[in-house]
């Protein structure tokens, strides 16, 4: 007797899940912190304070980090159970496709989610202009970053610094200029915050290509990031240190750092779009390095 063929629609993959859920909330606060993070310049200058608020805003970053370091538990098992699929279904070359384009769509919903915790959190610069203002001030009175954090969000606190935010008119979006500033520095701006979009998506998606190369492919996602920050440090951090440290100076108005940590969160939005059209070009790159890696004899 032969047996009952297996149920093709119960072996599909699924696209939603509480893990990509979770993954897409993660990338969105981490995304949106990096935007926030950008205040800090605005409000190094306005209070004057420019260390202080550069520490602030490695808080920010580190924060940002730390959060990013939780999504190895949502997005991982999203690449195990597409990577097994791969392999059970190598005979089935739909099925085994099916699950590829599958956890693709997933991590471009990922990456998408980063984009709008971006587009979200420039909705909010004022918000955060003041909160790093705030915490400036708060710093300096009590000496102690954890004192000036439980200042900050005493109800009363959090209360004014809802009540700062305040969405830009046609008018101010319109006053802020791009062409005071250096067109390098927007558009490294560009394309670091497009590789940083798509470093670790990439390289999970690359691990799926392959299935013989996969923890390659996965570990070079650290590489990835890592000549992302070390173009970030060349082009984009000194430049905007120099005018923020000029309007300091008064060589250049609070105006012009308004206008370049506007168009900082212009730029980082803009790569973070054009990274998905990037996306999977930059998977099958990372899946050909794995190979070469993988057949290198040393």
């Amino acid at each position: 007797m032969t047996p009952p063929s297996p149920d093709l629609h119960a072996l599909a993959p699924v696209l939603w899940s509480g893990r990509l859920i979770g993954a897409m909330v993660i990338t969105f606060i981490v995304q949106g912190l990096t935007i926030g993070a950008y205040a800090a310049r605005l409000a190094g200058v306005q209070t004057k304070r420019i260390a202080t608020s550069i520490s602030l805003f490695n808080l920010f970053v580190t924060t940002g980090r730390l959060a990013n370091l939780f999504m190895v538990f949502f997005i991982g098992p999203l690449s195990d159970a597409a990577g097994n699929a791969v392999v059970t279904f190598q005979r089935n070359p739909a099925l085994s496709a099916a699950w590829q384009h599958t956890f693709e769509v997933q991590l471009r919903l990922i990456v998408l989610a980063g984009t709008l915790g971006m587009l979200f959190s420039a909705l909010l610069l004022p918000m955060f202009t003041y909160l790093f203002r705030r915490g400036v001030h708060s710093f300096e009175a009590r000496g102690s970053v954890p004192h000036a954090l439980a200042q900050l969000f005493k109800p009363s606190n959090l209360r004014d610094v809802f009540r700062s935010q305040r969405l830009p008119s046609l008018a101010q979006i319109q006053s802020f200029s791009w062409r005071i500033l250096p067109r390098r520095l927007l558009i490294f701006n560009t394309l670091v915050m497009g590789v940083y979009a798509i470093g670790v998506q990439a390289s999970f998606l690359a691990s799926v290509l392959d299935i013989h190369v996969a923890r390659t492919a996965i570990s070079l996602s650290g590489v990835i990031n890592g000549i992302g920050t070390i173009c970030f440090t060349l082009f984009v951090d000194p430049t905007s240190s120099m005018i923020t440290d000029q309007a300091i100076h008064g060589k250049r108005t609070v105006e012009e750092v308004r206008s370049m940590v506007f168009y900082l969160a212009v730029t980082a939005i803009v790569g973070s779009l054009l990274s998905q059209l990037i996306f999977y070009p930059a998977a099958v790159v990372i899946e050909y390095v794995a190979r070469f890696a993988g057949h290198v004899h040393l």
